[in-house]
This record gives C-alpha cells, structure tokens and sequence, in this order.
C-alpha cells in the first residue's frame, strides 16, 4: 500500500495590484480656457516693467557694436523670478495649434505669429521663451531707434513665422544661428572662440543624455585656471527653475562625460541694424510643420455677484 504524498501548503496566489488606473488626460483636453491676466493697462507683468523703456522714457545704452545685445537684456530684466511662469512643453500629443512656448501672445504685423497658452498660466518652453525675448528686444530697438517696431530687415509674417520654425528647430540644420542669418539679422559665433560670445547673444547646445536646450547667454563658468568649463544662461528651464529664469551647466568634457557637449554649441548674435544684409527668400528653405493658427480668446461678463442690481419696478 502506497503511502500518501504527504501535505504541503501552498502558498496563497498572488493577486496583482490593478494596474487599470485612468490615464492622466493630457492638458490641452482637460485645461479650462481663461485669458491671461494683464492690468487695467492691458498690461502683463513684464510689459509693466518694461514700459518705460517702450515709451523712451528709459534709453537703452548701445554696445560698441549696435547689437541687440543690451537690449536683450533690458527685455529678461523685466520677467519675474518668483515661479510664476512656469515650464510646460506638451510632447504627446503635439500643441502647435494652440500654444508656441511663449508667455503672452507675440504680434507681428498685426497677426499673432507665437501663441501663449490658452489657460491663462503664462507657461513657457526653452526655444518658445528665447524666441519671445528675440521678438520683444528687436521691437524694443526698433521703437528706441525711432523705426516701424514691426520691420524687421522688410520681413514679412511669413518670414518670420518660418524664422520661427527655424528656432525651434523643426528641419536639419536649423537653430536661433540659421533663422538669424537667413535674414540677415546677425551672424554666427564660432564654438572654437569662445572668448568672443557675450551676454544676449542666442544659444542652443546638446547634452550627452540626449537632449538640448535653448538659451540666452550670460557668463562663462571657470575654473581655477580661467578655463571655460561650462555656461551661465536665462531661459524657460524644465529642471532648476522651472520656468523662467536663469540656468547653469557644465561641459562634458569637464564633467566626467556627463552636461553639455562643448561642440554642439550653436552660437548667434543680432548685430547692429546698419549691418543688416538683404536676403533673398528662393534662397531659404521653406518650413511648414505647422500652420500660424489664430488664437481664440475667451472675453468673460462681469459676474452676476458684481453687477449692479436691477431696480425693480413699482
């Protein structure tokens, strides 16, 4: 007679934690539309501080060059450093139709050719918030020098518009350099001089975990020797600010392998309006990954709370 297998327990089966948690809806489905909030001016924070300086009241002194140095400058002087503007960069899905980086919508000839998001929040991205500055430092000269604040070298919307494209690097071989010398805004800096970048000029870099960013320098990082080893910059930051403000990194080549790929700089400069140089538009690839979709803004009534009340009849 056989002996029966003796009792084993088994263990109790394990129950998988549910993994059917709803998906987070993506912020352009589930924002609630709502104007950006400007002054009884119609003013935002940083057209307040930097009123004055459109109104000539404040003069922007000149560099030796006439570049748009100094006046890039002025224009990140008057953004905010308390967290208020945010970072927010919608990868999946795409936003172009709606949102462009920027804090406020950017005019040019009377079209908006950069949109602010519509949910009133002020967020940014790195290339949407350098191509603001750009926008406004340009129109900021152009009033200072007595000039059409929305001539830029005689291009048109759709100049810049594919400008813009060029800036936030939509084809091979485009960055802020290559929308800056189509134009003949200004020209490019080489990475093998460092010494000669100065603070305002536009900048975008690679790092080794791929990625980039897009900014506006400020000063070189040294060490103890006086060698360049990294960067000082103001931009719309997804890490450390989180939003506007300033930024630092370091070389790779400095840094153990890790940062900012030293030749991957794209440097550029706006140079002095005389320096200005014709451009001839069968010349400059033509961009179209997206359309210069309008924006639609909400205009809200008074709140019933706030109306006056009515009289009633006797």
């Amino acid at each position: 007679m056989q002996r029966a297998a003796p009792f084993v327990a088994q263990p109790a089966p394990t129950v998988a934690a549910p993994t059917n948690k709803p998906a987070s809806i993506p912020r352009r489905f589930s924002y609630t539309p709502r104007p950006y909030p400007v002054d009884e001016r119609g003013f935002s924070p940083v057209d307040k501080a930097l009123a004055k300086a459109y109104a000539r009241e404040e003069m922007v002194a000149d560099d030796e060059e006439g570049a748009l140095n100094p006046y890039v400058l002025k224009v990140i002087s008057g953004y905010p450093l308390d967290g208020s503007l945010p970072y927010h960069c919608g990868w999946e899905p795409r936003e172009y139709d709606i949102y462009n980086g920027v804090t406020q919508d950017m005019w040019y000839r009377g079209m908006v050719v950069a949109k602010a998001y519509p949910d009133g929040s002020r967020c940014s991205y790195c290339c949407g918030f350098t191509f603001e500055v750009f926008l406004r430092a340009m129109k900021l000269r152009n009033i200072q020098k007595g000039l059409d604040p929305d001539d830029f070298n005689g291009m048109t919307f759709g100049d810049l518009f594919n400008a813009l494209q060029f800036w936030y690097i939509e084809g091979k071989g485009d960055c802020e350099r290559r929308a800056i010398e189509s134009y003949g805004l200004g020209y490019g800096l080489s990475v093998d001089d460092l010494e000669k970048v100065r603070p305002g000029d536009f900048l975008s870099y690679d790092t080794t975990a791929p990625g980039g960013h897009s900014c506006i320098f400020i000063e070189w990082q040294r060490d103890a020797q006086n060698q360049i080893i990294g960067l000082k910059y103001f931009s719309s930051n997804l890490s450390g600010s989180k939003g506007v403000g300033y930024g630092q990194g370091k070389f790779s080549d400095s840094n153990g392998g890790k940062g900012i790929i030293r030749k991957s700089l794209r440097l550029a400069r706006v140079g002095a309006i005389k320096d200005y140089k014709p451009f001839n538009r069968a010349e400059i690839p033509q961009r179209n990954a997206y359309a210069p979709t309008q924006p639609t803004r909400i205009i809200y009534s008074p709140s019933p709370e706030s109306a006056k009340p009515a009289v009633e009849a006797k």
